[in-house]
């Protein structure tokens, strides 16, 4: 995934914790930052349970098909 750099304006505690977390894993600001965005974004969810599943490529995605067709079916 490409990188690109941004400014931010962020509260001075959240920077402190920021890079106290950065200290006490060894990883860079920027990573516990994304990795907090992440996980608030739900943007890691699939990776987890893709992760944690037993499921053939082929059953993955008859299973996703089928939710597919229950949310279309069952709209709110």
């Amino acid at each position: 995934m490409a990188k690109v750099r941004t400014t931010l304006t962020i509260d001075a505690d959240i920077l402190r914790s920021v890079k106290r977390e950065a200290a006490r894993s060894g990883r860079r600001d920027s990573e516990v930052i994304e990795a907090a965005l992440k996980k608030d974004l739900g943007l890691g969810v699939f990776e987890e349970i893709w992760d944690r599943s037993d499921l053939s490529a082929d059953e993955a995605m008859e299973l996703a098909l089928e939710a597919q067709r229950w949310a279309r079916s069952n709209p709110s």
